[in-house]
């Protein structure tokens, strides 16, 4: 069974998005060492990438300033990218996204990626603060991706405004997204694409049609390159890795319920921490989750790569203990090591 599920991930990456999550009774500044304690771990153990999502007025992340954790990420590794998942381009000016950017690509150079988000990663009233109360329209964020790209290119060294550092830094941009306005809108930028499936499923598949039928070319891109995150918690048993979860689907109660706590203590069962509706609305939203041991993590994931044949895996996985959240990463990369096995007997 193993030589049949490395087959069918024998050409996929795998990567991390990190939410720097604070659990109960840590603090923000404990969060962050974790944060780059897995980003050690897991360039340790092969995976291609480690993404710091940006998310505001929230006591549960301590990931509102992406831009600093990547820079203290990258310092404390040598060879894995780090990168956005993403920057949440209406928040910020292009200039300024592509002189923090510019400056990272400058001292970790050909490590750093740029993924671009349109949603505000907060609620309405945050982003209206972050944004000085000016309302975006449908065009802005294409247009704003546009300026953006002008500010980092070398032909702009004659504009009256520069990104110094920034301009001519070797900086791949990804386009984020959990609908297919981002999908299409790729697809014509020639930017690879990767889907947020961990909370939003729904459109997945619509998504990545769009963006192969839109798909052109580019400088940075000559082929469509698609990438999806998926919940994974992995664990010596099932029932150990069902434990686990119940952590990530309190969590996620919190978020439908708009009371964001920090991460909690798993607890033996969910029965009596939601409603029939809310645990309908949850199982929606982590759809896309990989639940189990190794077995059943492998078996999961080989069966989304197959329906999907996206190029990249990220996963997330929402774990209250540390170290379970280390050994779950291990036990997934324990996969595209008997991926590597196969390629060198082949």
């Amino acid at each position: 069974m193993e030589n049949n599920v490395s087959t069918a991930l024998l050409n996929t990456r795998f990567s991390v998005l990190d939410l720097v999550p604070i659990v109960e009774g840590v603090t923000a500044s404990e969060a962050i060492q974790r944060s780059l304690d897995l980003a050690r771990h897991v360039e340790k153990l092969g995976y291609t990438r480690f993404w710091i999502s940006e998310h505001h007025n929230m006591e549960s992340l301590a990931s509102s300033a992406p831009t600093i954790l990547i820079g203290h990420i990258a310092s404390g590794t040598t060879t894995i990218r780090v990168g956005s998942g993403g920057v949440m381009l209406p928040n910020h000016a292009p200039l300024v996204v592509a002189e923090q950017f510019g400056t990272l690509g400058t001292l970790y150079p050909n490590r750093i990626d740029l993924g671009l988000g349109r949603a505000p990663g907060t609620d309405q009233r945050t982003a209206m603060a972050l944004r000085r109360y000016r309302q975006e329209t449908v065009q802005d964020f294409p247009d704003n991706i546009d300026e953006l790209q002008v500010y980092l290119s070398r032909e702009n060294a004659t504009a009256a405004v520069r990104a110094t550092p920034g301009e001519g830094v070797e900086l791949p941009l990804y386009l984020l997204g959990s609908s297919t306005f981002s999908a299409e809108l790729a697809g014509k930028k020639g930017l690879p694409y990767a889907f947020a499936s961990h909370f939003a499923p729904t459109h997945l598949h619509d998504a990545l049609r769009l963006y192969h039928q839109n798909f052109k070319s580019s400088s940075q891109l000559d082929k469509p390159y698609t990438m999806a995150c998926i919940n994974v918690i992995a664990a010596d048993t099932d029932e150990e890795a069902q434990r686990l979860a119940t952590s990530a689907k309190r969590f996620m109660l919190g978020v439908i319920r708009n009371t964001r706590k920090p991460l909690s203590p798993p607890v033996a069962s969910m029965q009596g921490e939601w409603s029939e509706m809310e645990r309908m609305q949850i199982e929606q939203m982590m759809h896309y989750s990989f639940i189990g041991s190794k077995q059943t993590i492998a078996a999961g994931l080989a069966q989304f790569q197959k329906e999907t044949q996206v190029d990249e895996l990220i996963v997330i996985s929402h774990i209250y203990d540390h170290s379970a959240r280390l050994k779950s990463y291990k036990i997934v990369s324990e996969l595209f090591e008997a991926k590597e096995d196969l390629a060198y007997s082949s």
